[in-house]
């Protein structure tokens, strides 16, 4: 059976996200074709629990397991959001190593994470996206010029972060120094986009023997502001699924949701958020390591698709694993 690495945690604040995604992973792996193992990697140590949740430190040199022969494995199933699962470090990591892992290559993980590159190539594809201004840190700027280009209100985030962490809703201009400096909190590059009024909606896609499949539709409604932190993970959203779009609109976002997929290169597992605006769908941003926890919405739609988790656990593992041996 092949030896599978459930790895979990990062170094972001998105880490306990992951620890839930991780062991949802971990019970639906298939134990006829598996062998899964839990790995946790934080940034104060690497170390694989038993099930008796004894700890073995990893080696960095070539991800073995210490005081276990040596444990090598087959294939690393990847389910750390953020940094450095899904920024493209471990996958480049892993691609040294020549360890298969699942998701796409580190490359367009590194790509589809910045949300500047991502927005920039999705545009030159002719996908929408809100009208932005882009700042690095300690760059001087000036108010006026980024307001008269985006609006009020806007939003300020971090250029590279996932679950909204680090994210305003600014509606005057006297509040955007202190947005801005928020999101430098998180990161040095930030984005200020355009207020889009619209529906929200999640996309789930991923490829599935050979095959690119969009997944049904979810309505995204936020008790709070906007869809942030405290929204994705304390119960404050309504989620719909499948959305109550009509059908042109529904067509139009499947057909939206699968070029992007394609024109990022993507493999594996994804989840894409548009704002439906006077019925054009605009791109927000991609998440290809998405939450695959009991709450997270991806596994909500594979149950609504009447498609199993565990199948297509096994089939990204294969995949990955072919994927590894052909290059």
């Amino acid at each position: 059976m092949k030896k599978i690495a459930v790895i979990m945690g990062g170094y972001s604040k998105e880490s306990m996200i992951s620890l839930q995604s991780g062991k949802v992973v971990y019970e639906n792996l298939c134990r006829k074709k598996f062998d899964p193992y839990r790995i946790y990697l934080f940034k104060e140590k690497w170390f694989m629990k038993d099930d008796k949740n004894k700890e073995y430190s990893i080696n960095k040199q070539d991800f073995t397991v210490s005081g276990m022969n040596h444990l090598k494995f087959d294939c690393i199933f990847n389910v750390i959001h953020g940094t450095p699962g899904e920024d493209g470090i471990l996958q480049a990591y892993f691609e040294l190593l020549r360890i298969p892992y699942t998701g796409c290559n580190f490359h367009h993980a590194n790509v589809t994470f910045n949300k500047k590159y991502c927005l920039t190539l999705l545009k030159y594809f002719g996908i929408n996206t809100a009208k932005s201004f882009f700042l690095n840190k300690n760059q001087v700027f000036c108010k006026k010029t980024i307001l008269n280009k985006v609006g009020l209100p806007c939003f300020v985030k971090p250029n590279r972060s996932g679950s909204s962490l680090g994210i305003s809703k600014v509606y005057e201009e006297k509040y955007l120094f202190n947005a801005v400096q928020k999101a430098f909190l998180e990161d040095e590059e930030i984005l200020i986009e355009s207020y889009l009024e619209g529906k929200e909606v999640s996309v789930g896609v991923f490829s599935f023997k050979n095959e690119i499949i969009v997944l049904p539709i979810t309505e995204i409604i936020s008790q709070n502001d906007f869809f942030d932190f405290e929204s994705k993970y304390s119960g404050k959203s309504q989620e719909i699924t499948p959305a109550k779009l009509f059908p042109n609109i529904e067509n139009q976002i499947q057909k939206i949701a699968k070029k992007v997929y394609k024109f990022l290169n993507l493999s594996g597992i994804t989840r894409s958020e548009y704002i439906i605006v006077n019925e054009e769908p605009f791109f927000l941003e991609i998440n290809t390591n998405p939450g695959l926890s009991e709450e997270s919405i991806f596994p909500k739609q594979l149950k609504i698709a009447g498609i199993s988790l565990s199948e297509v656990l096994t089939n990204s593992i294969y995949t990955s694993i072919e994927k590894m041996e052909i290059l």
